[in-house]
Formats: C-alpha cells, sequence, structure tokens
C-alpha cells in the first residue's frame, strides 16, 4: 500500500489498523559511470517494495522516498546533492512525527546509503524523546555475512565501500535496466595514513567515483544477499529476534 495513493477517506482510516510505515531514504549521488546518480534511492525503492510483499501489503504503507541524503564524502562531484545532517535529521524526525498524527505507531527508516546512517540515528532519538512512535533503523542489516560468503573480491577499507561488486550486485539484482556493466571498472584507490583519523573528501582520492571491483558484480551474489536482508527484517519486525536491530540506541 503506498501512502501517497491514499485519499483523505483512506488516510484517516490508518488509526485503525496495526500498521508498519517504511520511510525508504536513498541519496543522489555520483556512483561511477555504471551506475546512476539515484542508485541509493532506486535500491530502497526496490527493497521496500520486497519487505511489503514478504510481510503482506496489508501489514505495512511505504511512505513516499526521500531521495536525497548525506554525501559529504562525494558532496563536491558534480551530480551529488549533499544534505547536512542537522538538517536530514530534522526532516526525517517530522515525517515521523506526520506518522504518529496519522495514527500509525511504528515506523521502519529503510536505507540504502551508508552515510545516512548516523543521520537517521539521530532522527529517531529525536522522535523516542518527543514522540511514541516506535522506529526502526535498517541500512542491510545481515548483509555482511552473507557478503564475506558471496563476494570475491577484496574490499578497498575496512569500513567502506561504493559502487563496487556489493552495490552493483543489489543493482544487477533490483534494478538491472539501470545497470551498464561495460563500463564498470575496478579501482583501489591509496588512502593517505590519517584517512581514518579526519575527515577527507573521496574526491581527494579519484576522480571516478568506484571503491573496489564493479567488474565482479553478477545478479546472482546480489540476490542471495538482498533475499537476506529481506529475511532479517520482516524476522525482526514479526519479533523473531532482535539481534541484527538498529533502533534508537
Amino acid at each position: 500500500m503506498m501512502y501517497a495513493d491514499l485519499n483523505q477517506r483512506e488516510a484517516a482510516e490508518l488509526k485503525d489498523r496495526e500498521l508498519t510505515a517504511i520511510l525508504p531514504i536513498g541519496a543522489t549521488e555520483v556512483h561511477g559511470n555504471h551506475l546512476p546518480l539515484g542508485t541509493d534511492t532506486f535500491l530502497v525503492d526496490a527493497l521496500a517494495k520486497k519487505v511489503e510483499e514478504r510481510l503482506g501489503e496489508e501489514h505495512c504503507v511505504i511512505l513516499p522516498t526521500v531521495p536525497y541524503g548525506q554525501v559529504w564524502s562525494l558532496g563536491k562531484a558534480p551530480g551529488s546533492i549533499h544534505i547536512p545532517d542537522e538538517l536530514l535529521a530534522r526532516f526525517l524526525a517530522q515525517i515521523g512525527f506526520g506518522v504518529w498524527q496519522a495514527g500509525i505507531k511504528r515506523m521502519v527508516i529503510l536505507n540504502t546509503h551508508v552515510g545516512n546512517a548516523g543521520t537517521m540515528k539521530a532522527a529517531a532519538r529525536i522522535l523516542y524523546d518527543e514522540c511514541p512512535l516506535k522506529v526502526y533503523l535498517f541500512t542491510y542489516p545481515g548483509a555482511d555475512e552473507t557478503i564475506g560468503r558471496v563476494c570475491t573480491a577484496p574490499l578497498p577499507h575496512k569500513g567502506y565501500f561504493h559502487a563496487c561488486e556489493i552495490e552493483t550486485s543489489y543493482m544487477l539484482y533490483l534494478c538491472p535496466d539501470k545497470v551498464r556493466m561495460e563500463e564498470a571498472v575496478c579501482q583501489y584507490p591509496e588512502f593517505p595514513e590519517e584517512f581514518d583519523y579526519t575527515p577527507t573528501p573521496w574526491t581527494d582520492l579519484m576522480d571516478v567515483a568506484v571503491l573496489g571491483d564493479a567488474t565482479q558484480a553478477t545478479e546472482e551474489k546480489g540476490r542471495e544477499i538482498i533475499d537476506g536482508v529481506v529475511e532479517t527484517i520482516c524476522g525482526i519486525l514479526r519479533g523473531e529476534g532482535n539481534e541484527s536491530c538498529e533502533t534508537c540506541r
């Protein structure tokens, strides 16, 4: 069920149903030449639909997607649109207030851009302090184990990857028509010694925004990782376990 498709009467009736609102958030950011600027947004739209299918549309409503995110690392690259943390956190929290006003008691912020993680947590804490809405934060929960098993290319950095085997595999599975594999490259920039200790824009390290080996991506890898993520999310929301859940801690 798409929130934006509801009329006034249908929106007023939401309060009488036990629903989870899903708020997809992506980003508008450069992803090399083989993936589009809207990669994170395309991914989160497709992921939200898979979660809805697994939970059942009678149990959830998908809110309009937020197509912008915190992309400081690549914010200076032409094509990227960066929203600072403080603005984005308050914006997400305000959406949560609207969800609560509609009579919905639980909201998932579903994210496919790792750079949004800190902002999401800040928004969830605002809501925790000011509103009784229950908030769950999901950025590919449970993916790490599967990535370690099915992906072959080494990660470029212990904490970062971008437009690489992993993300390109997601796109080949969820949005294959938007991938130009003939433009995929393998790129492992040299990180300066102080990279982990001081802010360093990724545009200082590379001209083409690829961290890792996109040429190793396959639809099969994306399917295995994403399907596991969907199972993890739905298991948490059904109360089958919360070990992978990050709320507003």
